[in-house]
């Protein structure tokens, strides 16, 4: 039985002009029925919007990509009516792997957000069993909408992607169960991970977490966090906010690096306090040890310093936030602390940073 379906065989060309939708949509449903594979060679695919759906199914490109440029397999968004371009809801098991992906800037991240890949339920269990997508080796971007939209997801991956340039977020994620794992998320316009109506029981580790316009990772409301060795650098708001007007719980923040947040440069902050490394409002049980902050410039000097606070923490209770370095680590003021109860926030040393303050490395004066 035929279980690897190479879309050139079905009618794909590798142009970046001619439309692929029905070809792939052809490769796509076949190995929806056996568990099987899409290849996609290397090249460039114009593609509408595409569903994968049944149980394995494994869609396989080339990974070879730059920072600044695609490479190998790339999908070019051709459909600006499309809703995301891969939309992998009710396929159970799926692995998206070595795919460039651009949305081309089509559609509107306020009117009509198209998302690069899509999972969505209406509700908590919506396909009835675990989700458990696998995203590795993509670099997906340019969409108007999310990098990656996942609403009502149980138990995914993101690893090894670069996920830039999106008009809304780079990783949205209402669910449960996940890894997001040694990412590059960089100049998306919202967030670079944001957390939607709850966000519960993701381990986030070993990410590069660079210039979003709206912060690094935000999540409102949910639980069970591991934020461990990740880099923020250059977040326009917040680099890490939880909590808000609803409880973020149970979350362990360690050995990350906080460098240069809270940069707007084009709008103000709605909220002053905005201006900072890491704000945590309405959290419990949330122990934050052996981070590293500090303020800085842009690249070579220019741009905004920031951030003028260090830590805004509001109205916790049982939290533990010590043990943590600030050399120069705010403009203002390194911790302001309101309102918590039985929190233990001590031993964070460091100093405020002044204006002739450029970046502190000299390997980016």
């Amino acid at each position: 039985m035929e279980t690897i379906f190479n879309v050139l065989d079905y009618g794909a060309a590798a142009d970046g002009k001619t439309d692929c939708t029905g070809a792939f949509q052809l490769a796509l449903d076949k190995a929806g029925e056996c568990m099987g594979k899409v290849v996609i060679p290397p090249g460039k695919y114009a593609v509408g919007q595409l569903k994968a759906k049944g149980l394995g199914i494994s869609i396989q490109g080339t990974s070879a990509y730059s920072y600044r440029s695609d490479g190998g397999t790339v999908l070019l968004l051709n459909d600006d009516s499309a809703d995301c371009m891969i939309d992998i809801s009710g396929a159970f098991g799926c692995s998206i792997r070595g795919i460039c992906m651009d949305g081309r800037g089509l559609g509107d991240s306020k009117a009509h957000p198209i998302h690069g890949i899509k999972l969505y339920w209406d509700e908590y269990n919506g396909g009835g069993e675990e989700d458990n997508p696998r995203i590795d080796e993509c670099r997906i971007g340019n969409f108007s909408g999310d990098g990656i939209h996942l609403e009502h997801a149980w138990c995914f991956s993101v690893r090894h992607s670069m996920i830039h340039h999106n008009g809304r977020n780079g990783l949205f994620i209402s669910g449960w169960d996940g890894f997001v794992l040694d990412n590059w998320f960089s100049l998306n316009s919202g967030w670079g991970i944001r957390g939607g109506e709850v966000s519960a029981s993701i381990t986030i580790t070993g990410n590069r977490v660079e210039w979003n316009h709206l912060g690094g990772f935000h999540f409102p409301y949910g639980d069970s966090y591991n934020i461990t060795g990740n880099f923020f650098d250059r977040s326009f708001g917040p680099a890490l906010s939880l909590g808000g007007s609803q409880n973020v719980s149970l979350v362990t923040i360690t050995g990350n690096i906080f460098r240069r947040s809270g940069a707007y440069t084009d709008v103000c902050h709605s909220d002053e306090f905005d201006n900072c490394h890491v704000k945590l409002q309405n959290c419990s049980d949330v122990t934050m040890l052996g981070n590293t902050m500090r303020v800085g410039k842009n690249d070579g000097g220019g741009g905004v310093l920031s951030p003028d606070y260090g830590f805004i923490i509001r109205n916790c209770h049982e939290c533990i936030i010590k043990d943590n370095t600030m050399m120069t680590g705010a403009l203002k003021e390194l911790i302001i602390a309101e309102d918590n109860k039985n929190c233990i926030i001590r031993d964070n040393i460091g100093t405020l940073s002044d204006e002739n303050w450029s970046t502190g490395s000299e390997l980016l004066n």
